[in-house]
């Protein structure tokens, strides 16, 4: 059978040649089995079993959500034609719900109201996007969309949708066919097509004048329109919060307002109307901080009222997160170097990557505008795991700097009226004086005078976790990894200090001391197999033995040893030897400690003597690098110190200790 399909483009005074799909069949999921749809237009009601065995090699059907399928049918993924993946090079950065009514919904095609009509509607899904394509390549100016070399790059890579894409692309070129790239792989390489953030002068400091109640009232009304039902609560609420908004009388007492709104007040406006009244007159920033990413999305949904135009929110709004939750664009580099020449598979889920990057709003991979349903598709080494989690930034010395999206969301954030954050990153950037943000400037322009923290009675949940220290295995050996970088034996792309901060001190015999030191002392962090030889006894270096010691007292006292949960226990008594143990390492962390401390006193100290020849670049990259050692190095070590020394003292009533095993599946995955 096949499928086509016609559009208003089709009647363009130079008339295209008709869209052809696929030959295949369609395959939607049941609770028992499958709903397959024959070339031939016949539809049959399958068991898991019997969709199984038609899945032959060559048989490719359309579906939606592959992966899904494959695993509610319980056999390995497939391949298939996902118009889920069609959907995603042609429409990056849009929502759709991954099913086929989500789909329909999207396309705005009718909405199946069964598994039977569900199959149908898949090849009409993918009809309807592709003409989409053909009409949006046209528009953009044919050969020179970048499109078309992601297109190529893909179906060099053995992309189901490829030579489709391509020749669904290629039919405004009329006989003379789809031009070919001169690199297949150019296509991914679109970094260089990314807007370049500018520096800009420093915003004067925010004024100070008053919210006034009646003020805060109107910005209300003018956020709800005129037509909305009037909720005294609300209003009254509005009302009582832009006392927050008051400029200080004393130093260091801010004025504080502790509101509590009920089921269906709207609170969530009834601070935003005195919030941006603030922001306006004042010409300052007000942080928004909330404690999930769903109040997060729902703040950002809201305040299109307020600024209803995408271009004017995009200047006036921006979600701050950490820097764990935006693609690295170095990383992304590096995977797309490793794709060969002539192509190779991980070139398509690269390439959905790439088209997304091109259309993303700000980079973020967690909440953002990125698809969840993409890591899934795609596996997490070629989405989530690009993110900036590995702490390597080299900050301007990275090629890709200027196209940050991390530091052009701190850089945006400076200037925004409204920033939404979350508690955690909020307190942080608070404890550290405004420097935890890790611009290169070593803070996000100083701390914000006006905060609202929304869900507030988890703040202390926040706390916890922004601040309680961990001395597990995974804890010391991301540090050793951070600090040593890749090792002989393993996968890891981990660059290590000497390669973000050897350049910096070159020269500088101090420096370059200390430098030595901190990676001879980092030897005895757990390298990896670090799990596997605490339990088979044969540990390496101090932590490891310290760590074995840990894990025999938890399996020695939990009387849920053999659970598949994670355990716990007291710290003490401690077993034998446990404390001698935690007297060594105590002793090594102490030798790591030291050194970090001179390197960067040492690099503060270039700062100082060569500050005349020095460019702003350079100036920067040395603050920065100088911080995240503190940061990430050297306030980890001074707790796991005090908690290795609090091991031979009784543990303060404000405090609580105890070690741990955490599990999943029933296997060890940590110790500490």
């Amino acid at each position: 059978m096949s499928h086509t399909s016609h559009t208003d483009s089709d009647r363009s005074p130079i008339a295209l040649p008709a869209l052809q799909l696929p030959v295949a069949p369609c395959l939607v999921a049941t609770a028992q089995g499958g709903v397959w749809l024959s070339e031939d237009g016949e539809i049959e009601v399958l068991s898991a079993d019997a969709v199984t065995a038609r899945l032959l090699p060559n048989i490719h059907p359309y579906v939606c959500h592959g992966r899904g399928l494959a695993r509610r049918l319980g056999i390995r993924p497939f391949d298939a034609l996902d118009v889920l993946e069609l959907f995603a090079f042609v429409r990056p950065a849009q929502f759709c719900l991954p099913t086929p009514r989500g789909l329909a919904q999207a396309l705005d095609l009718p909405i199946p109201v069964n598994h039977e009509d569900e199959a149908i509607m898949l090849p009409r899904a993918a009809a309807s996007l592709l003409e989409e394509l053909t009409v949006r390549v046209r528009e953009a100016g044919g050969t020179n969309d970048p499109m078309i070399a992601t297109a190529w790059a893909m179906s060099q890579g053995g992309w189901t949708w490829g030579q489709t894409v391509l020749a669904a692309m290629g039919r405004i070129f009329g006989t003379s066919g789809l031009p070919t790239p001169p690199n297949l792989n150019s296509g991914l390489k679109i970094w260089a097509l990314l807007d370049e953030w500018e520096e800009g002068a420093p915003e004067p400091p925010a004024e100070n004048r008053p919210v006034e109640p009646v003020e805060a009232r109107a910005r209300l009304v003018q956020l709800l329109g005129t037509d909305a039902e009037n909720r005294t609560g609300q209003t009254a609420y509005a009302s009582t919060v832009s006392a927050a908004f008051l400029p200080r009388e004393k130093s260091g007492e801010p004025h504080v307002v502790v509101a509590e709104a009920g089921t269906g007040i709207g609170k969530t406006l009834g601070y935003v109307a005195p919030a941006s009244v603030w922001a306006e007159k004042n010409r300052g920033t007000v942080w928004i901080s909330t404690y999930t990413r769903n109040l997060q999305r729902q703040l950002d949904t809201e305040l299109d009222r307020l600024y209803p135009f995408a271009e004017e929110k995009a200047a006036r709004v921006v979600v701050r997160k950490g820097r764990e939750n935006y693609l690295c664009l170095l990383n992304f580099e590096e995977a797309v170097t490793r794709i060969p020449a002539k192509g190779g598979p991980t070139a398509v889920p690269l390439g959905l990557m790439a088209r997304w990057l091109l259309a993303s709003r700000d980079g973020d991979m967690i909440g953002g505008d990125f698809p969840s349903w993409l890591t899934d598709l795609l596996g997490r080494g070629q989405t989530i795991d690009l993110t900036d989690t590995r702490g390597e930034c080299t900050y301007s010395a990275c090629p890709h700097y200027k196209r940050c999206f991390i530091e052009h969301s701190q850089r945006r954030a400076r200037r925004a009226d409204i920033v939404v954050a979350n508690h955690a990153l909020v307190m942080i950037q608070a404890a550290l004086g405004g420097n935890g943000g890790g611009g290169e400037n070593g803070a996000d322009g100083g701390l914000p005078t006006r905060y609202v923290f929304d869900e507030g009675h988890h703040l202390f949940d926040a706390a916890d976790s922004a601040f309680a220290a961990d001395l597990t295995g995974v804890e010391t050996g991301e540090l050793r990894r951070w600090l040593i970088g890749a090792e002989a034996g393993t996968r890891s792309r981990s660059r290590g200090l000497k390669a973000r901060v050897g350049d910096l001190i070159a020269g500088d015999d101090e420096a370059e001391k200390a430098l030595d030191e901190i990676l001879r002392a980092a030897r005895i962090l757990p390298a990896t197999g670090w799990l596997q030889r605490i339990a088979g006894g044969g540990t390496q270096g101090t932590t490891e033995a310290f760590l074995a010691l840990v894990r025999q007292q938890v399996y020695a006292r939990d009387r849920d040893s053999d659970s598949p949960y994670s355990l716990e226990t007291e710290t003490t008594p401690a077993i034998e030897g446990l404390a001698e143990a935690a007297g060594k390492l105590e002793q090594d962390m102490g030798r790591l400690m030291r050194p970090m401390t001179a390197l960067i006193q040492g690099l503060f100290a270039i700062l100082d003597r060569d500050a005349d020849s020095l460019d702003s670049g350079t100036r920067n990259r040395i603050d920065a690098v100088a911080r995240s050692i503190e940061r990430r190095g050297l306030m980890s070590v001074r707790a796991w110190i005090a908690m290795l020394r609090s091991l031979h003292e009784e543990t303060p009533e404000a405090y609580v200790d105890w070690f741990s095993v955490e599990r999943w599946g029933g296997n060890d995955q940590d110790v500490g």
